[in-house]
C-alpha cells in the first residue's frame, strides 16, 4: 500500500530496488486500497497473471482479506509482535512466522 516513493528508499537500502523496479504497486494506482482487492487485481492484470496464479505475501489482516477477495493464495507473515495471527488466520491467510520458511511453503512449478 505505500507510496512508491517510500518503496524506493525501502528497497533501495537493501539493494533491492533493481530487482523489484518493474513490478512495484501502490494503493495510489487504484480507487479503492485493502481490504479492496483492486491493488492486487490491478498487479496481476498489469503483469499478465491471473488471480487464481498469483500469490500473495501480507502482514496484515486487511491485507490478507484483499488477497482473498481477488482470488489468490495469500501467506501471512505474523512474527511482528504487533500482528495479529488469529485476524489473520480468520482472513484466510496461510500462517508462517520465518520468512526463511516462505520458499517451502510457495508452491513453484
Amino acid at each position: 500500500s505505500a507510496r512508491v516513493s517510500k518503496m524506493h528508499i525501502t528497497l533501495g537500502q537493501t539493494g533491492l530496488l533493481p530487482l523489484f523496479k518493474h513490478a512495484m504497486f501502490s494503493s495510489t494506482m487504484v480507487s479503492r486500497g485493502k481490504p479492496f482487492p483492486d491493488l492486487f487485481l490491478h498487479a496481476a492484470t498489469t503483469m499478465g497473471f491471473a488471480p487464481a496464479d498469483s500469490i500473495v505475501i501480507e502482514d496484515s489482516v486487511a491485507g490478507t482479506q484483499a488477497g482473498i477477495a481477488a482470488g489468490m493464495r495469500v501467506f501471512s507473515y505474523h512474527a511482528d509482535p504487533f500482528s495479529d495471527p488469529n485476524g489473520l488466520a480468520a482472513a484466510g491467510g496461510i500462517l508462517f512466522d520465518d520468512m526463511r520458511e516462505l520458499a517451502g511453503l510457495v508452491p513453484i512449478h
